[in-house]
């Protein structure tokens, strides 16, 4: 078997297809040559949907795992694992619908979980499942003509979708964003450190949750990959663990570009949920034409 092979046998769990791994290899060998890498209260916590509130994130629940060996025993780098997804969320279908479906599940202890589920078309309308609605799909009253949130920066589904595609374009982009807004925390206004962790987790909601073009969510995936810091947790249920930097963590399915767990998301509203119990987070986002009764 052949470093290539070995690779690509390592970070799949349904092999990606060879120009996958090749693309990426070729992305990875020249980021290592060239050294390159509205008005909200964010950072609140959702009681309403059964998360337990607590004063700063707790990491998902990774199994214990070996490293993943990479090419010549070498283990497979946090950053590997972001590029091969990068690459495949590149080529992954978009999809179509009339309701862009967010459900989160959280896991309370080994027999409980509790569900956060939303449905948003792109005209603004919303409906809401979870504690706060007695678990009944509950349309929300207010129309927004800017559905989809990044921390603190709201979006129509046409400007989520024209986004930049460059990675530099992108971070920029969110960052100049922020620097706009006049979003708060409960401290006050946003200082450069909170617009720095608000930018990071941006990138995780287009990534994870939010209805970005598979070439915006590649992007997304590496610009997180740029960053100091990320590693390679090995294989856990759902796909590869991987911690971020300001103590977040994912679990990534290379194979797909999917980001199946997470310890942080934002809410329809553009708020941070930071998920305290450790088994973090499960996160199922796709477009769906059904809306339940």
């Amino acid at each position: 078997m052949n470093d290539l092979q070995t690779l690509r046998a390592a970070l799949a769990v349904d092999e990606p297809p060879q120009d996958v791994v090749d693309r990426s290899r070729h992305r990875l060998q020249n980021r290592i040559r060239g050294g390159r890498v509205s008005r909200r209260r964010t950072g609140r916590l959702i009681a309403g949907a059964g998360l337990t509130a607590a004063a700063a994130a707790v990491a998902i629940a990774v199994m214990p795992a070996a490293p993943v060996d990479g090419p010549a025993g070498r283990t497979i780098s946090g950053q590997e694992v972001l590029l091969v997804a990068a690459t495949a969320a590149e080529r992954s279908p978009e999809g179509t619908g009339t309701y862009w479906h967010v459900k989160v599940t959280v896991a309370h202890g080994v027999a409980a979980s509790s569900e956060y589920e939303y449905w948003i078309k792109p005209d603004g309308q919303s409906w809401m499942r979870g504690a706060k609605t007695g678990g009944k799909v509950t349309p929300l009253k207010a129309h927004s003509a800017n559905p989809f949130s990044l921390v603190a920066v709201d979006l129509t589904l046409e400007q989520l979708r024209t986004l930049p595609t460059a990675p530099d374009a992108l971070k920029a982009w969110i960052a100049e964003a922020l620097e706009r807004s006049d979003a708060r925390t409960s401290a006050g206004e946003f200082t450069a450190s909170d617009r720095e962790q608000a930018g990071f987790q941006s990138l995780i909601s287009l990534v994870s949750t939010l209805p970005a073009t598979p070439e915006v969510r590649a992007t997304a995936f590496r610009v997180i990959a740029g960053y100091p810091g990320v590693e390679n947790l090995g294989t856990v249920p759902g796909g590869l663990g991987l911690s971020l930097p300001n103590g977040e963590r994912l679990v990534v399915d290379p194979a797909t570009g999917r980001v199946n767990r997470t310890s942080v998301f934002v809410t329809m509203d553009g708020a941070v949920a930071k998920v305290a119990d450790p088994a973090g987070a499960t996160i199922n986002a796709e477009w769906t034409d059904t809306l339940p009764a």
